[in-house]
């Protein structure tokens, strides 16, 4: 309707935001949609009668009006996602995932409301009742559960396998395996197979199996980490930093760096800085303030308080640029 331009180029805007909503079939859907999204857009209050028609539209612009961000709320308006289409359901499950602490502008949120909605009270006990048989206290599932909500899908058989694997491929206690799910609850969706090949490739690279031991127990994620990452990461902190393998296994954190983006570009950094003297040799790159912070932080403390003009360009080019005799052993 209207000035059928201007109603075009916005029809535009928002279908390029949402390609998928051309695939709904039938003018009529194209136009119900169109209408939502635009009113997603421009922030309106959805009419009256269609809001009688639809929990799906009615139920996003609840989750719009606690603050969820557009791009959340177009996925959910485009995919089948059960608890959009409840109404006493969609209010309690979202209550529950509200009194759960998780925050609607964030897809955690998201990920919480369709396991609560999907399980039973009774289901939900149980799933908690297997993980205090193998040692968790109920806080502990539920910071868990906070964690990664999809820990409380997995059936009994899974998550007791992830366990016993963990303690016997591994080498872990069980009360290790607590801290480790408790720190990376993704783990409990791992494979054995994937499990003894990630141990298997690291212990190739140098590493004993104790020293592979205690860096799952430090950085869980190493276990997730493809095998061909590992191999860059350590081969570039061992050759090119002249770190020990010995302080790749205390600080395993640096293998869940990105190369290219953050690893190589701070490290050449503090290389050149340490060939001027600027930094001693001794400061190592598992301190936070070399690879934890923001790029502005790092750039803050490491290049810009330099007096130097000339020495703060040159090494924004060091930052800057990425070499690829870095990246290709």
């Amino acid at each position: 309707g209207g000035d059928s331009t201007s109603s075009s180029d916005e029809f535009t805007e928002i279908v390029s935001k949402v390609p998928r909503i051309l695939e709904k079939k039938g003018n009529k859907t194209i136009s119900l949609y169109y209408d939502f999204v635009k009113c997603i857009i421009e922030e309106k209050v959805w009419p009256e009668e269609v809001n009688k028609r639809s929990n799906k539209l009615r139920n996003v612009l609840v989750l719009r009006g606690l603050g969820m961000p557009q791009k959340l709320l177009f996925t959910l308006l485009i995919s089948n996602y059960q608890p959009i289409y409840g109404k006493e359901k969609f209010e309690a499950s979202l209550k529950k995932v509200i009194d759960n602490g998780f925050d609607p502008r964030t897809s955690k949120f998201v990920q919480a409301l369709h396991v609560v909605y999907q399980m039973s009270e009774k289901t939900i006990e149980e799933k908690i009742d297997v993980y205090k048989r193998l040692g968790f206290e109920v806080d502990d599932v539920w910071e868990i559960f906070k964690k990664w909500p999809f820990s409380l899908k997995f059936s009994e058989k899974k998550i007791n396998q992830t366990f016993e694997t963990l303690e016997k491929k591994c080498g872990l206690l069980k009360n290790e395996v607590l801290t480790v799910v408790k720190k990376h609850p993704q783990l409990i969706r791992i494979s054995e197979k994937n499990v003894v090949n990630s141990v298997e490739k690291i212990v190739g690279l140098g590493f004993s199996r104790d020293e592979v031991k205690r860096m799952i127990k430090r950085f869980p994620q190493c276990l997730h980490l493809s095998v061909e990452t590992v191999k860059k990461k350590t081969e570039f902190l061992v050759k090119k930093m002249d770190m020990p393998l010995k302080a790749v296994v205390s600080s395993p954190q640096l293998l869940g760096y990105n190369l290219e983006k953050r690893t190589v570009p701070r490290c050449n950094v503090i290389k050149a800085l340490m060939a001027k003297g600027l930094v001693g040799s001794e400061l190592s790159l598992s301190t936070s303030s070399v690879m934890a912070v923001t790029d502005e932080a790092f750039l803050n403390k490491y290049v810009r308080k330099q007096e130097d003009k000339k020495l703060v360009a040159e090494l924004m080019t060091i930052f800057t640029t990425v070499y690829k005799a870095d990246l290709d052993e």
